[in-house]
């Protein structure tokens, strides 16, 4: 009979070892990996905030990291992560319309050259 609240106490501190967050370092692989993406692509923290936000935020998953604070960490590097993919996506976004708006103006000017022509 006294076993079974030793196990029922067993259980409980197993769950509740379970339920403690590991660290989340292939996150801030992730995040770091994106944070070099979106540099490469050409995003600055001048011209994209959602960069200067990530590094931001990346910083303080590392400051939760030596505190342990693994939740938080996890968190803040999944929004980063976000943030950094944002800004990539800006960057090429605008760098595709400058393209398009590069081709609609040569497309333009051969129009003209045909109607000159003709």
């Amino acid at each position: 009979m006294t076993l079974r609240p030793l196990f029922a106490a067993l259980a409980v501190m197993a769950l509740a070892g379970c339920a403690a967050d590991p660290a989340p370092n292939e996150q801030l692989r992730l995040t770091e990996r994106a944070l070099e993406q979106a540099a490469a692509v050409g995003a600055t923290t001048e011209d994209v905030p959602e960069l200067k936000l990530a590094e931001g935020k990346f910083a303080q998953a590392q400051a939760d990291m030596t505190t342990q604070a693994f939740k938080d960490a996890r968190m803040r590097a999944e929004q980063a992560e976000l943030d950094a993919r944002l800004a990539e996506a800006k960057v090429l976004t605008l760098k595709s319309q400058e393209k398009l708006n590069v081709l609609n103006t040569r497309i333009t000017r051969l129009r003209k050259q045909l109607g000159d022509a003709q």
